[in-house]
């Protein structure tokens, strides 16, 4: 056998490549099997809780008396007859029990002895001296994961509305469970997706417009004008490319462009192509250069508007306030005000999703996106699912297997939901590390065209909105535009979450929202303290955006007539698969 110091170099590089090909065919196929989650991420993370709690006596300690205390309280009310709140030795308000047939015994000491369990496992994961915050975060979220699978709502013997429904039916909803569950799990590995009910251009996205301009990577929609004049400056909307545009066109009476247009506004509305393979080498530079800077290009050009209201919502606002930023630096002013609509700048709380977010999971992440090109719409999907798996997961379990009930039916919302897209493997890798793990825009070190650009150059008037019960995008990540510009901010939270929040029609119900302006030569406000001073408002907070508009508009000029066109709106990106 021929000694490896023996070996010629070119046969050693040569082996070396070999060997680094097959490690990485290695992992791709570990990732797919995965879907993308990282066995070696969860192993440390489990791995440093185990030890430090190991190594704190006193944790164990309470612990161990938490228990007792706990088993106790269990045993005691074992004996009573109805679980009601007096008595319950949880006082944990929890949906899934929230039934008159969980008060009744046996149900209740279940539903209780559940409950209990669940505080247990919060108060295991939490405040273990010497464990990292991101450890901790993830271990309590993973052990909430786990509780919830096992809640006994999900099974059919100790949930008593499923019982009764058993009963009452002669099983005949079990027959429909499982057949429902037989055509899910045929779909699932036929690798089909749910298909809407209502559809794009016809029940969806019914805004009149026509597409204006079209590149490889958008087609830039213009709407028809409904009023005979309009604000001299048009609005250009981003939207994310991790969600079809309609979410902000869905139906007549909830679509933020009607609105918008109602309101005479000239509306501009970019409609992302949904990659595929051949476009994994698109990164966030091409979304952005073929995205809003071709855009305004545009608008500009068509209209001879000199200034342009801009919009971004979500991953479309991150990608607006690079523009501006690099627009701000290079001197360019075509920007006459930027509105962010639950769009992060600042990556170092980003909430939930950071659970997700780590150098080996990214790592493991780009392996799966290598092997195919981009990141799959259902590899997202689960993600989000699992920030809200009772709402989204089980109790859709419960109701299509156990109660044998049909879907809900289906809104706009849900068919948009449904109608999901894909992110190029080489954008969504640089997005990943630049934004959530590096927080490169916020520090100043992001770089558009070989310089780095910087959030404090942007001095023109910013309208933000945060919603109370985003999973995605935290309000109170949302804030932190305040401590990045040196603009006036006027910030909004009203209550929904990421999408409820904001499709946030006048007139619909229980709707509420503040509102506070800090201008740049005004005192800084931590989030708290803005609480306390922005006033509280009833209704939509739509109606206060477009006078925020209007007031920073130049003035009203005759309605613009669409002259040029390729095809009418929605377009064709938009029906992509």
């Amino acid at each position: 056998m021929r000694d490896l110091k023996d070996t010629p170099r070119g046969d050693k590089a040569e082996a070396d490549s070999s060997s680094d090909d097959q490690a990485r065919i290695l992992r791709k196929e570990l990732a797919r099997l995965t879907r993308g989650a990282s066995p070696v991420s969860t192993v440390n993370m489990i791995s440093d809780w185990a030890l430090h709690l190991a190594l704190a006596p006193d944790k164990k300690l309470s612990l161990a008396l938490k228990a007792q205390e706990n088993w106790l309280k269990w045993m005691g009310m074992g004996a009573q007859e109805t679980a009601q709140e007096a008595h319950a030795p949880s006082q944990r308000p929890d949906r899934r029990f929230a039934g008159e047939a969980w008060s009744k015994q046996p149900y209740s000491s279940i539903a209780q002895g559940f409950l209990l369990a669940e505080e247990f496992a919060d108060q295991a994961t939490s405040n273990v001296p010497g464990l990292s915050p991101s450890h901790e975060r993830a271990m309590t979220f993973l052990m909430r994961q786990m509780m919830d699978t096992v809640a006994p709502s999900n099974f059919l013997f100790t949930n008593p509305e499923a019982m009764a429904r058993t009963a009452q039916e002669h099983g005949s909803n079990l027959m429909r469970g499982g057949a429902a569950l037989f055509r899910d799990w045929q779909a699932t590995l036929a690798g089909e997706k749910p298909q809407p009910q209502l559809r794009v251009g016809q029940d969806l996205a019914t805004s009149k417009g026509k597409v204006v301009y079209r590149n490889h990577l958008m087609e830039l929609i213009q709407y028809e004008a409904v009023t005979e004049t309009v604000q001299a400056e048009p609005i250009l909307i981003v939207p994310a490319w991790i969600m079809k545009y309609y979410i902000l066109d869905l139906s007549p009476e909830n679509s933020m462009v009607r609105y918008l247009t109602e309101q005479g506004f000239t509306v501009f509305m970019i409609s992302w192509r949904n990659p595929g393979a051949e476009d994994a080498a698109l990164g966030m530079a091409d979304y952005l250069q073929q995205g809003p800077m071709a855009a305004l290009d545009h608008i500009c050009a068509a209209t001879g508007a000199g200034k342009v209201h801009t919009v971004g919502y979500c991953l479309g606002g991150t990608l607006l306030s690079i523009a501006a930023a690099a627009m701000a630096r290079d001197g360019d002013d075509r920007l006459h005000s930027m509105t962010l609509l639950a769009a992060q700048t600042d990556f170092s709380e980003a909430g939930e999703l950071m659970l997700f977010i780590n150098e080996s999971q990214v790592s493991f992440l780009e392996d799966v996106m290598e092997a195919q090109g981009y990141l799959d719409s259902g590899q997202m999907m689960s993600a989000f699912q699992m920030l809200r798996s009772n709402d989204l997961i089980w109790s859709h379990m419960i109701r299509s297997y156990l109660m044998g009930e049909d879907d809900l039916p289906m809104n706009d919302l849900m068919a948009w939901n449904m109608d999901t897209t894909r992110m190029p493997a080489r954008m969504h890798s640089e997005y990943l590390r630049k934004m959530f793990l590096n927080n490169d825009l916020a520090a100043g070190r992001y770089h558009v065209d070989g310089h780095a650009v910087s959030l404090r150059d942007i001095r023109v008037p910013v309208f933000t909105v945060g919603t109370e019960t985003d999973h995605i995008a935290p309000w109170k990540s949302v804030f932190k535009i305040h401590n990045l510009g040196h603009a006036d901010v006027t910030f909004v939270l009203t209550n929904g979450g990421h999408n409820a929040g904001v499709v946030s029609e006048p007139g619909h119900k229980r709707r509420h929202f503040r509102l506070h302006t800090v201008r740049d030569q005004d005192k800084a406000l931590p989030p708290e303290d803005w609480l306390e001073v922005a006033g509280r408002h009833e209704g939509s907070w739509w109606p206060a955006w477009a006078d925020w508009l209007a007031a920073r508009s130049s003035g009203k000029t005759a309605a613009r007539v669409i002259t040029a066109a390729l095809e009418a709106a929605p377009g064709s990106y938009v029906r992509m698969d």
